[in-house]
């Protein structure tokens, strides 16, 4: 039996502040792992999770944190070959036997785990969880440290998945809403298949670092109605002689305004793919997916099988990670969190054990 020891950022009741907590990890089945933390991102599932408005699957307390990147350190007899491995622990643990799992749409597996959901996450110094869709790391990882590997786990994959279904080709226009820790990925890809991208935000600044990123067109849309957004966005498909037709929208704000604009945007033969969360509501007219005949889909984190493509594109440097991400210590916590809920962070945090 292989134990370790370890310490992470508990909080007892929503809202509260985290707190370290020590604690013993035991490797007791075969198929199981303890990777030491080297670094993990903040998402804003974290937030929605640390403020109450959605509740773990795990009752508190528990540990969040489920953009995670470390070193395997102890493993059962399934995985000790993987000690020493440098890993990507993957936001979305499929089993990899129901039908789901079987049929290619293992990231929505009805018996999948997610780190710091439901079982203890990686702000911590070490976690124990399944091996079997671990995701293995090349010895040389390029110019990039293995902490800031950890964004691969979901504001990386998820917005490449989302590409994917889509289908965007080369010579599409790409509306992404929402520039952010997640969407400033989604230019990427989507820059990287060749299209041409249109990004919206309400902060002139995340308008201005995607451009750099890749965007060809941006539009501040602080202020204005979803009919003045709309004319706008025509004007620029107009203006760059993009195509008119067909547009892929990507809704990457997670808020209800956003997706009324998503939702505005579609035209004939467009796609709209909801990636963002958000527990508001939205009031749509959806015989507008009729009448354009449009498609429509959502998507939860991504399928492990993706995560070697999007790790080896941002090794080779087509994915920028080192210029959207800030480490701090995981000691302060408390304090990140509370300029993350205050919108005061410019780039995605990833906490340093």
């Amino acid at each position: 039996m292989q134990q370790i020891s370890a310490s992470g950022q508990f909080y007892l009741e929503a809202g509260k502040p985290f707190e370290r907590r020590d604690f013993t990890l035991v490797i007791d089945q075969a198929d199981q792992l303890i990777v030491e933390v080297a670094g993990c991102g903040l998402c804003h599932t974290d937030i929605s999770f640390y403020s109450g408005q959605v509740a773990t699957k795990q009752p508190l307390p528990i540990v969040l944190g489920h953009e995670i990147s470390g070193k395997v350190v102890a493993a059962g007899e399934q995985y000790a070959k993987l000690i020493g491995k440098s890993v990507v622990v993957p936001a979305v643990l499929p089993c990899g036997e129901c039908s789901l799992c079987q049929s290619g749409r293992d990231n929505i597996c009805q018996q999948q785990l997610m780190p710091g959901n439901d079982f203890n996450g990686g702000f911590a110094t070490h976690l124990k969880l399944p091996g079997r869709h671990i995701c293995v790391l090349p010895e040389e990882l390029g110019n990039l440290e293995l902490s800031q590997l950890s964004v691969v786990a979901d504001a990386i994959t998820t917005p490449y998945q989302s590409i994917l279904r889509s289908g965007l080709q080369k010579g599409e226009v790409a509306i992404v809403i929402g520039v952010g820790g997640v969407g400033i990925y989604m230019v990427q890809h989507a820059r990287n298949v060749g299209a041409h991208v249109i990004a919206l935000d309400i902060d002139q600044g995340k308008l201005d670092h995607a451009k750099t990123m890749g965007a060809e067109a941006t539009l501040m849309v602080k202020g204005l109605s979803d009919r003045d957004v709309k004319k706008a966005v025509r004007a620029l498909v107009k203006e760059h002689s993009y195509p008119s037709v067909g547009h892929k929208v990507f809704e990457v704000s997670g808020t209800a305004a956003g997706q009324n604009v998503a939702f505005s945007l579609l035209t004939f033969a467009g796609t709209l793919g909801v990636v963002g969360f958000t527990m508001e509501k939205s009031n749509l007219r959806l015989s507008n997916i009729m009448a354009f005949d449009a498609d429509v889909f959502g998507n939860w984190g991504c399928r492990p099988a993706y995560y070697d493509n999007v790790v080896e594109s941002a090794i080779a440097g087509e994915i920028d990670i080192k210029s959207n991400v800030e480490p701090f210590p995981l000691d302060s916590i408390n304090q990140v969190v509370g300029m993350a809920m205050e919108h005061k962070l410019e780039k995605r945090a990833i906490f340093i054990p």
